[in-house]
């Protein structure tokens, strides 16, 4: 009997060895599978966090292109402008150069009317060609001052088209 009962508390000491593992690893799975669930939970979340990265750096590349073509655009018209300028300028210099030309020969018809008024002579051909030198200047004054205006008014139009993209970034970025 004596072996029974030693039989018998071997058998029970192994019975709760077993039970104490596989509670233990019973408590190990269960933790583990919180480390995994934890993990799973993490993982979405850093899934989430660079799906969301690469929207925001699909958005900034779409704007970087729309910046880059609106940049591109202004840098053609400031060509563009420079060249119309460059044009509007050379014709405002000739029509300049034309009034002083139509100016000196005013002077000048002047100068042989008084000379000829002063000596009795009253010349008709005189008369008719400082009248045209009068008039030559004052269309030459006209040209210049009708190239001044066109220039004012394209600075203007520049500058007005060049304040309106910027009234949009305001409005886009608020």
């Amino acid at each position: 009997m004596s072996q029974i009962e030693e039989l018998q508390t071997r058998i029970t000491a192994a019975l709760e060895r077993i039970g104490r593992g596989a509670e233990a690893r019973a408590g190990s799975e269960a933790r583990m599978a919180a480390e995994a669930a934890a993990l799973a939970e993490e993982r979405a979340a850093l899934q989430q966090a660079l799906d969301d990265e690469k929207i925001v750096t699909a958005q900034y590349e779409e704007r970087v292109k729309a910046l880059r073509a609106r940049l591109e655009a202004s840098q053609a018209e400031l060509a563009a402008a420079r060249e119309a300028g460059a044009g509007a300028t050379s014709q405002m210099d000739a029509d300049l150069q034309a009034l002083r030309a139509a100016n000196a020969q005013l002077r000048e018809s002047n100068a042989a009317l008084r000379e000829a008024h002063a000596a009795g002579l009253a010349d008709a051909e005189l008369i008719n060609a400082g009248m045209q030198a009068e008039l030559e200047a004052l269309r030459a004054d006209r040209a210049a001052e009708r190239d001044e205006v066109a220039l004012v008014l394209a600075e203007i139009d520049r500058l007005v088209a060049g304040s309106a993209p910027d009234a949009a970034d305001q409005t886009e970025e608020a």
